[in-house]
């Protein structure tokens, strides 16, 4: 399939200066228009709750959730541990969704939803990324996930990554959850 990008100058600057200003330091993804790799599953609220306190997120950290859907987990994040959040999905309904939850749980000051490529966002400002992808498109993203500063957490739903052992395996409502840190770098 090829890939088509076009630029919304207007609406990402639009969507910059309306991102709160914590949001706003952490870059924007670049628009594109092509099919999403996965379809959207959701995450049973078990699951994710599971996922945040394996992470054992804190009002410290960022969070970015990669293929965010509707944004469960980042407004989950917010609502319930004051956390900093931004989820990046490429399908345009799904951002709109995951905004109005947003809304609705009254968190858009802590999270913020980019319509994006998640392989080309910049994840550097993460302290916890969240995922629930395929398995091919986690070994995809490991390498970038790898270069991640050390001590970054990293949580997947159902999936885990080939060759590097989770630090934890965890069953919640007969669904797998792995996390990993990212370790020191190689010197």
């Amino acid at each position: 399939m090829k890939r088509r990008d076009f630029c919304l100058t207007g609406l990402a600057a639009t969507a910059a200066t309306a991102a709160p200003a914590w949001a706003q330091s952490y870059g924007t993804a670049q628009l594109v228009a092509r099919s999403p790799d996965v379809i959207f599953v959701p995450t049973p609220q078990p699951v994710v709750d599971a996922m945040l306190e394996v992470a054992k997120v804190g009002p410290n950290d960022i969070l970015y959730d990669l293929g965010s859907g509707d944004g469960r987990i980042p407004v989950t994040a917010a609502k319930r541990f004051g956390i900093r959040a931004v989820g990046v999905d490429i399908d345009p309904r799904r951002i709109e969704e995951a905004n109005a939850n947003a809304r609705r749980e009254q968190v858009t000051d802590k999270v913020r939803f980019i319509q994006g490529d998640l392989f080309e966002v910049d994840l550097s400002p993460a302290t916890v990324i969240t995922l629930y992808l395929l398995p091919s498109l986690n070994l995809k993203l490991r390498p970038k996930l790898l270069a991640l500063k050390p001590g970054t957490r990293i949580v997947s739903h159902a999936f885990d990554m080939g060759d590097w052992e989770p630090q934890e395996r965890l069953t919640v409502d007969h669904k797998q959850i792995y996390f990993w840190t990212v370790p020191p770098k190689r010197g």
